[in-house]
């Protein structure tokens, strides 16, 4: 019997401007550029993954900066907000910092259905992003950045999928990849592996009457789960091809390896290997800190790096009085 997915691994979203993106994320939100490469397939755009101290999946959000990428639209077919698990408590301190940074952004509440305080808010391309409240998320957080441990980010929570016809993709979810329900308030239909704690969950809200979303800046490419090694993925793509997806071939992303497949709602699914992990070609207190590029374009390093615009982790001002 093949083993079970174990949660999300990560999420791709496309963005334009990367210092921008770099800013936010990092100056920000406080999470570590954990490797700064390019898209194998259009190597004059960066690919930026951010995540904790070494990449852990389940904490890693990734992005592709195309400068002048026109905005998208969200809408059902796709995955339409990015949750991350802050710290019980912290959602006030979190409030002030986004208020004070100008950061398009809502007052905590509750969400209806499940008892957990949220902060919903846009990065600088619209992308729909959580905070999410949560007791008890024992993993460590990224403490290099601007945010203290006592309110820093400790990896995913959840992301929701938007869909016209709910049971379309919980069928998916639940009877080919087997996830199983845990929750349900009004329109929201909330499914987990594993011990259903955060990084596991996935959302399912019903909008029959929501346009159908486009993939472009601001929103997110594919939402990526867990296998703990090669030989779990070739069973995983036996079987979803089996049952009538149209699954990748393996694709060498190198740090993860991963089949990709459009589940039957519409959103892109990856399923990706744990390992080899970020630190493969960088040690980990290196981790971002140059331009890293697989063998193949190794060549083609200078023209690369000609084309790329240049890009840092710098400190994001905060206004006089505002959050530390």
């Amino acid at each position: 019997m093949k083993q079970p997915i174990e949660g999300l691994h990560h999420v791709t979203a496309i963005a334009r401007d990367p210092q921008a993106n770099v800013d936010f994320y990092t100056g920000i939100l406080g999470l570590r550029l954990v490797k700064k490469t390019v898209n194998f397939d259009d190597p004059g755009t960066y690919h930026f993954y951010y995540g904790d101290e070494q990449g852990t999946p389940g904490t890693i959000l990734t992005f592709f900066p195309w400068p002048g990428a026109r905005l998208g639209t969200h809408g059902a077919g796709q995955a339409t907000a990015t949750a991350f698990s802050v710290p019980e408590g912290s959602l006030g301190w979190w409030a002030e910092r986004l208020d004070r940074l100008g950061v398009d952004a809502e007052a905590p509440r509750l969400r209806p259905g499940f008892d957990e305080e949220v902060i919903r808010l846009r990065d600088p391309d619209g992308l729909a992003l959580e905070l999410v409240a949560r007791a008890g998320d024992t993993r460590e957080p990224w403490t290099g950045g601007p945010v203290p441990a006592a309110q820093a980010i400790r990896g995913f929570d959840g992301v929701t999928l938007t869909a016209w016809n709910p049971e379309v993709t919980t069928a998916v979810l639940r009877d080919a990849m087997g996830f199983r329900p845990i929750g349900e308030g009004k329109d929201r239909f909330r499914f987990a592996v594993g011990d259903g704690g955060p990084g596991t969950r996935v959302d399912v809200v019903a909008r029959p009457d929501a346009p159908r979303g486009h993939v472009a800046a601001g929103t997110v490419h594919h939402v990526a789960f867990r296998l703990p090694d090669d030989a779990t993925q070739v069973a995983w793509h036996e079987e979803l091809a089996g049952e009538g997806f149209r699954v990748s071939p393996v694709l060498d992303r190198q740090y993860f390896r991963s089949v990709y497949f459009r589940e039957r709602g519409g959103v892109l699914f990856e399923l990706a290997t744990d390992p080899p992990g970020f630190a493969r070609d960088e040690p980990v207190a290196g981790l971002g800190g140059s331009l890293r590029l697989p063998p193949w374009l190794e060549p083609d390093r200078a023209r690369i790096e000609e084309i790329l615009p240049k890009v840092e982790v710098r400190e994001v001002p905060v206004p006089r009085g505002g959050a530390q």
